[in-house]
């Protein structure tokens, strides 16, 4: 469930807060182990590994030429994979989308992507709990063409509700979020999200009558994903071309001093050569950041935010804030730059690239994709 409600005009909301009932986590979990014996077994030409997927009485119900309703045994599937030695990967890159848990049954969706061939399939499995056990008894797939390449970029975001200790509500900016969720999507790269607590991540600014967040508040797989965000712990690094820090107003709060964050960053940026990228108050996240030899990453770098010269000063909100971005980043010695009110503008330095709003959102994306392109 959503709860929506406007706050001095903005539309902010909270996005599917978990409940917690007995067994549904283990469950999750245990749904999730069964698709990636799918996803690995299918990946990485492993057919006992796909058999450990499926009841042995499944079916898959797929399409081939003048057979659109071609049923085939989940066994006989496993063994088209049995062609090539055990371990040789098959070029298929494998995502769980979605999941819908229904007592002893599930529903589930999976991406499949296989960019030598320039195509991406969706699976929907039907899974269920026999013997103490989910196993998929049935999968259904379509395709499409595609300009998926596997390229991936993580997302970094705020857990935090409020400002502060206090009760007004904060939340990440859906506009930072869905512009350069579009804009990497059409370049074909993967977008993951992930924020200190995991889990559901409270939206601001929300605008229906704005195409693009219209487009998106009703794109059932972004949602999934903004309700289950991944924890730090999660991430493996070595996945990923480049970090993005997205701004809104909680961005200020929870990033900026999470080590387990801090790490993720300058892992892909030092060890794996990716791109470190911000927006607007997400920017707070990335002042503190330090290479391996103990510099600030800011350190002799043009950098972009949320200027403070631009903030509310005397309102409650910048009272709770627990640093300021322009000041921090001149404190680590960086040179921090803004443009005019209410316009795009972006700095890019070197693997450092960085924008002052929303509106700077999908021009941010661009030049990463530029650099990754080179």
């Amino acid at each position: 469930m959503t709860i929506l409600s406007s706050i001095k005009g903005a539309c902010i909301l909270l996005a599917a807060t978990a409940i917690s009932f007995p067994g549904i986590a283990t469950d999750e979990e245990d749904i999730r182990k069964t698709l990636n014996h799918y996803i690995d077994g299918t990946s990485f030409s492993r057919p006992a590994e796909i058999n450990q997927a499926f009841h042995e009485t499944a079916n898959l119900y797929l399409t081939k030429k003048d057979e659109p309703h071609w049923i085939v045994p989940s066994s006989e599937y496993a063994g088209w994979f049995g062609r090539r030695t055990p371990g040789t990967d098959t070029g298929r890159i494998g995502e769980i989308i979605s999941m819908d848990i229904a007592g002893d049954t599930a529903t589930a969706k999976v991406e499949i992507l296989v960019p030598g061939r320039k195509m991406r399939y969706v699976d929907q499995f039907l899974v269920k709990k026999l013997d103490g056990e989910w196993k998929i008894i049935a999968k259904t797939a379509s395709s499409a063409p595609a300009n998926n390449h596997g390229g991936r970029v993580l997302f970094i975001l705020s857990s935090q509700a409020f400002h502060g200790s206090s009760d007004l509500p904060a939340g990440a900016s859906f506009s930072e979020i869905v512009n350069a969720y579009d804009e990497f999507k059409k370049h074909g790269y993967t977008v993951d999200f992930v924020t200190p607590e995991g889990g559901s991540l409270p939206l601001s600014y929300i605008n229906t009558s704005i195409d693009m967040h219209r487009k998106y508040i009703y794109d059932s797989d972004l949602m999934y994903a903004l309700a289950h965000t991944k924890k730090p712990e999660d991430i493996k690094p070595a996945r990923y071309k480049a970090v993005h820090y997205v701004g809104g107003s909680n961005a200020m709060y929870g990033v900026a001093d999470n080590k387990a964050l801090q790490d993720i960053s300058m892992e892909i940026y030092e060890k794996h050569g990716g791109i470190i990228s911000s927006v607007c108050h997400g920017t707070a996240g990335i002042v503190n950041l330090k290479t391996s030899s103990g510099t600030y990453l800011v350190a002799g770098k043009k950098v972009v935010g949320y200027p403070e010269d631009y903030e509310r000063q005397t309102a409650e909100y910048f009272k709770q804030f627990p640093l300021l971005i322009g000041q921090s980043v001149q404190d680590h010695d960086g040179d921090f730059r803004f443009g005019p009110r209410n316009q795009a503008f972006v700095e890019v330095d070197g693997r450092l690239i960085t924008g002052q709003n929303h509106l700077s959102s999908r021009l941010v994306v661009q030049k990463i994709v530029e650099a990754l392109d080179k």
